[in-house]
């Protein structure tokens, strides 16, 4: 009787009337657990009537009530499709901690589709899953609708590694990267993303795997951009921001939009951590003045960074504040002092008997040719 009446929602002569029978058959099939998919379907058609009315937190909280991942007659891109609604509707409202609970209701692997496997059949008593109506997206549109909808949550955080990887979930689809003409803008954000993320293990995988693209050939400029956070070599600001700040500024005019609103002071920022470690990998001890004229920094910011990086554990330093000495040395117990002394004279004494050895092979080796 509820399906029956649903194929009527379409024909009422208005709107009031549409919404009354909506709520009416929602009622209805509250609380019955085999009208639950109906159920689901009119709420969200309830939700979509409210948006349009421009009452999105209605429609936030209408979707809410609805927890489609344990329906079992639901089918799995309807189940996906029905949750990304209700992700996007919290972001809509900028309720951005239910927009995280409700994301992590669905696990990235089920955008993965192995086509080796083959369909169960179902067994007698087995929940029979109803096929999921036209308007809902493929499984391969539902994962670059999920990953645009972290974008935008991950942005709210400047999060900027976690959208890089977005990106690069949306650039590894096959359709994507068949068509040069959505390839290259993706491909261009996962580069600028990727410097403004703050240096980190997986940060630098990442790195090097874009670097390794061979789409990248066809952008010399990001190709270039990587190598310089690469390459352990100070990267003077001036010239690098005058070589790149056409490219940063058309940004906004490709398809994703701007790299966000504080992304040119943490460019700024990654550039100067980046100097900051290669002049740590150089040098043990180094005046405060040159470190600064290294940098081309204040004395002050220079402290500032230096005190940041070293509190984030990024590596081991101390400033002698008096003397103006920066060191980068660690300090060894006399523990560790002990171990790299006997480990020394242990090396030593198996070169020593290397060389007897050789000395003693040599010397017999002679002895026979003499006596020949």
């Amino acid at each position: 009787m509820v399906k029956q009446c649903m194929s009527y929602i379409d024909e009422t002569p208005d709107l009031d009337t549409r919404i009354e029978l909506i709520k009416t058959l929602n009622n209805i099939s509250a609380g019955k657990i085999y009208v639950e998919l109906e159920r689901a379907r009119l709420v969200r058609r309830l939700a979509k009537i409210k948006e349009d009315q421009g009452s999105i937190s209605e429609a936030a909280e209408l979707m809410q009530e609805i927890a489609v991942e344990t329906f079992g007659a639901m089918a799995k891109t309807e189940k996906i499709a029905f949750i990304l609604e209700q992700v996007r509707l919290c972001l809509d409202c900028n309720d951005y901690m239910r927009a995280q609970i409700l994301a992590r209701k669905i696990n990235p692997r089920v955008f993965v589709v192995d086509t080796g496997k083959e369909k169960k059949k179902p067994k007698e008593g087995d929940a029979v899953i109803e096929e999921a109506p036209p308007e809902i997206p493929s499984l391969l549109e539902l994962k670059r609708m999920y990953y645009e909808l972290m974008i935008r949550y991950h942005s709210h955080k400047n999060d900027y590694l976690e959208i890089c990887r977005s990106y690069h979930a949306i650039y590894d689809t096959s359709t994507m990267k068949e068509d040069p003409l959505q390839s290259t803008p993706m491909l261009r954000k996962i580069c600028w993303y990727l410097v403004l993320s703050p240096h980190d293990p997986m940060q630098s995988s990442l790195l090097n795997s874009t670097l390794e693209d061979k789409k990248l050939q066809d952008l010399p400029k990001f190709r270039a951009l990587l190598k310089h956070f690469v390459t352990m070599e100070v990267i003077h600001w001036d010239a690098f921001w005058a070589f790149y700040e056409g490219e940063f500024n058309m940004e906004s005019s490709l398809p994703g939009g701007v790299l966000g609103p504080r992304a040119f002071e943490d460019l700024r920022q990654r550039v100067i951590e980046h100097n900051i470690l290669v002049v740590s990998k150089y040098y043990s001890r180094i005046r405060l003045v040159r470190f600064a004229e290294l940098l081309n920094l204040s004395l002050q910011e220079t402290e500032k960074h230096l005190s940041e990086m070293v509190v984030s554990k990024a590596f081991i330093a101390k400033v002698d504040r008096p003397a103006g000495i920066v060191s980068f040395q660690i300090r060894k117990d006399s523990n560790e002092t002990l171990n790299s002394w006997a480990t020394s004279i242990e090396r030593l004494l198996d070169l020593v008997e290397k060389s007897c050895h050789q000395i003693h092979r040599e010397t017999m080796v002679h002895r026979v040719t003499l006596k020949a």
